[in-house]
């Protein structure tokens, strides 16, 4: 969840499903969703197409200094899944909280 800020989500390729306060929202080109700042939130790609979506962040908390970090993390981990608790202590520096993962059904 963000803390400090609100983020809008514009589709350009492929199709995200969002999944924000519980409620799933696909989101494909020409599409937009807002995350109000302390929703839980997540994403998932369901189809077979990689995706890009533009984020905008308000106010500007979250830069460049983020996505080199979590680059790094991720490039660390050689294919693998990233370090957990570094990805945590990055995302709690630039405003994020992580939340438990839903209960299983």
């Amino acid at each position: 969840m963000n803390d400090a800020y609100e983020e809008t989500l514009y589709g350009v390729t492929g199709v995200l499903t969002w999944t924000i306060d519980g409620k799933a929202i696909e989101v494909g080109p020409g599409q937009a969703v807002c995350i109000p700042r302390g929703a839980v939130h997540r994403f998932d790609n369901f189809g077979t197409e990689d995706a890009k979506q533009l984020a905008i962040v308000t106010p500007a908390i979250m830069g460049p200094a983020y996505f080199r970090e979590a680059s790094e993390a991720v490039n660390a981990a050689a294919g693998g899944p990233p370090d957990k608790a570094k990805m945590v202590e990055i995302f709690r520096r630039h405003g994020m909280t992580i939340a438990a993962p839903p209960p299983e059904l």
